[in-house]
């Protein structure tokens, strides 16, 4: 009896755990992904875009892109202003492979593919202020959307 509780409660625990997951997204940083909605969406709001930018393919379909490691939602009204969607959206670090340098306090991160690495600033790093700061300059004055 104590076997058949603790199995009915781990297979329940299953199921609310990945009814969670598929109600939000998890994205790396620097990807995309891809999110449909049950009903057509006419405006779409994300709660921090520092963290995560949506970009609208069609009326039911919009790109998810990681920004930035963290947590935020991300909000479709339909035509009439009636919320569609309330989805949670997850940031983490990119699938590829990164080395950091410790240098006494001083840390720097580098993403690398085969023989070559580039910085990739994170939260930590001793440049990070400084770099997203640039970034942020470049995407004012137009460089990128």
């Amino acid at each position: 009896m104590r076997s058949s509780i603790a199995a009915a409660i781990a297979v329940a625990a299953g199921l609310a755990g990945s009814q969670a997951f598929a109600a939000g997204v998890a994205v790396p940083m620097d990807e995309v992904r891809t999110v449909a909605f049950a009903k057509p969406v006419a405006t779409v709001y994300v709660g921090n875009p520092a963290i995560a930018d949506i970009n609208m393919i069609d009326a039911r379909h919009a790109f998810v892109l990681g920004k930035s490691y963290g947590t935020t939602n991300m909000i479709a009204l339909d035509h009439y202003g009636r919320q569609v969607s309330n989805t949670f959206i997850s940031v983490s670090g990119s699938n590829g492979a990164s080395v950091t340098l410790m240098k006494g306090a001083t840390q720097t991160t580098l993403a690398c593919s085969g023989s070559r690495c580039e910085l990739a600033p994170r939260p930590g790093d001793a440049r990070f202020s400084e770099i997203s700061s640039d970034v942020s300059k470049h995407q004012q004055m137009g460089g990128s959307k």
